[in-house]
């Protein structure tokens, strides 16, 4: 967001709101923190209030480490708050695991955090199921968020549960069954870059390096009258562990046609069609 205007921005706003989103993610570390400080000139254009809005913000990565200190987490959210000119996030989560966590002290800034009333709930972004569970520990509240990749074309938390038993590549279990400890933790899983490929290294939709999977979309997004776009979304929301994309748009006629994915209804064998088409077999 912050390579818009504050016009530019509040069009999102009312656009996306218009539209049934009401949820919006930051980071302090998006656009240096330009992106929250544009968001919240934006709101103010709006004609969307804070109340209306669940606004999430995450923290710990800095320049060249990691850091769940509390003191930077304390001084973190501040910044924060300021950017946004509010009183309060919705959630807080941390940001990438920091493996010199030390969960007490980290638990103690959520505590702190919790009772002034800068922060309502907490989760976190890219852990295991023994990472939370390590910091789980130390909290009174549940954490009620992971923020994950996750995309048709990008499916390891999915993978290694239907290849179990495997000696193939499919079958390396590389997040310790976070998909089946959330649902179990009945944790939110977010899906970060759901139309990204590799690292962030491009957009999938559209691309004629994945024929086989743009060609399935596109069929599937002509039988349910929606953009390819809005069937990449509806195949994660058909998962039942009631996941939440995060679309990552500014572009609010693309908001607009994404999310009609709500209203899309997959049948297993065109959810597993997709899942194949990305270049995925079943055992």
């Amino acid at each position: 967001m912050d390579k818009l205007s504050a016009k530019e921005a509040a069009k999102v706003i009312d656009t996306s709101f218009e539209a049934g989103i009401d949820f919006y993610d930051h980071a302090d570390i998006y656009g240096g923190g330009n992106s929250e400080k544009v968001f919240a000139e934006a709101l103010e254009m709006s004609s969307v209030s804070r109340d209306q809005l669940f606004l999430q913000s995450k923290c710990g990565i800095r320049k060249g480490f990691f850091d769940f200190s509390k003191e930077h987490i304390l001084s973190s959210v501040d910044g924060i708050l300021k950017r946004l000119k509010t009183d309060y996030l919705d959630t807080l989560l941390l940001h990438r695991p920091d493996t010199l966590m030390e969960p007490e002290e980290t638990a103690e800034a959520f505590t702190q955090l919790k009772e002034s009333g800068k922060v309502r709930y907490f989760g976190v972004s890219n852990q295991n199921p023994m990472q939370v569970e390590l910091l789980q520990k130390y909290l009174k509240d549940d954490l009620i968020i992971n923020q994950l990749q996750l995309s048709i074309v990008h499916t390891p938390m999915i993978d290694a549960g239907l290849n179990v038993n495997m000696q193939n590549n499919p079958a390396i279990v590389r997040d310790s069954s976070i998909l089946e400890y959330s649902r179990l933790k009945e944790m939110t899983v977010q899906a970060w870059s759901p139309f990204q490929h590799g690292m962030i290294e491009g957009v999938f939709v559209g691309n004629s390096d994945y024929p086989e999977v743009n060609a399935k979309l596109q069929e599937l997004a002509d039988k349910k009258g929606v953009t390819d776009s809005a069937m990449a979304i509806a195949w994660i929301l058909r998962h039942p562990a009631n996941i939440q994309p995060v679309i990552g748009s500014m572009n609010p006629e693309r908001i607009k046609d994404i999310s009609k994915a709500s209203g899309v209804e997959l049948s297993r064998e065109e959810w597993y069609g997709l899942y194949r088409a990305a270049g995925n077999e079943l055992p």
